[in-house]
C-alpha cells in the first residue's frame, strides 16, 4: 500500500472519529494536576544517592587476580550509575516543585526557597561528578529542608 493511500485512510479514520467523538478545547494551568505533588521521590532519591556514595567509599581495592578485578570494577560501575541516575532523579523532581508546585505565596513565607532550591540540584550535579560522602549528606540535608517546607505549604 502506498503511503499516500495510508495518509487518505488515516484522515478518514479520523474525521470519523473527529464526527463522533466531538473534540474540545482544553485548558489546564499546571503540569501536574494539583494535589499530586510530594517530595517522597526527591527525598528518597537523595538517601540513594548517600548510600551509593557511602557503598563505593567501604569497598576493598581487589588483589591482583583479574576476575577479582574485574567483579570490584562490575561494582564501582553499577554503584556509580545508580548514584548519578538517582541524582538526576532528585535535581528532576527538585525542579518540578520549584518550577510548578511553588507559588509566590510560598517565597512570601520563606523568602530564602530559591536559594535553597539552587544550592540543592548544585548539590545533585556535584554529587553526580564526585563521591564525595559530605556532599552526599549536604544534599540529604538540602532536601530534607526543602521537604519541610513543602510540608509546610501544604499545612
Amino acid at each position: 500500500m502506498s503511503m499516500k493511500k495510508l495518509t487518505g485512510l488515516f484522515a478518514a479514520a479520523m474525521k470519523k472519529i473527529e464526527a463522533v467523538a466531538k473534540p474540545t478545547l482544553v485548558y489546564a494551568h499546571c503540569d501536574v494536576p494539583c494535589g499530586i505533588y510530594e517530595a517522597n521521590t526527591m527525598t528518597m532519591a537523595a538517601d540513594t544517592v548517600n548510600k551509593m556514595v557511602e557503598k563505593i567509599v567501604e569497598l576493598k581495592a581487589p588483589g591482583a587476580d583479574p576476575q577479582q578485578h574485574r567483579d570490584f570494577t562490575n561494582t564501582v560501575v553499577r554503584m556509580t550509575l545508580t548514584k548519578e541516575e538517582w541524582a538526576q532523579k532528585c535535581k528532576q523532581e527538585l525542579l518540578i516543585l520549584w518550577t510548578d508546585y511553588f507559588k509566590d505565596e510560598h517565597l512570601a513565607k520563606f523568602p530564602d526557597l530559591h536559594a535553597k532550591v539552587w544550592k540543592a540540584t548544585k548539590l545533585c550535579s556535584q554529587a553526580k561528578r564526585t563521591v564525595d560522602l559530605n556532599v552526599a549528606r549536604q544534599l540529604k540535608e538540602a532536601v530534607a529542608e526543602i521537604a519541610r517546607i513543602f510540608a509546610e505549604t501544604k499545612k
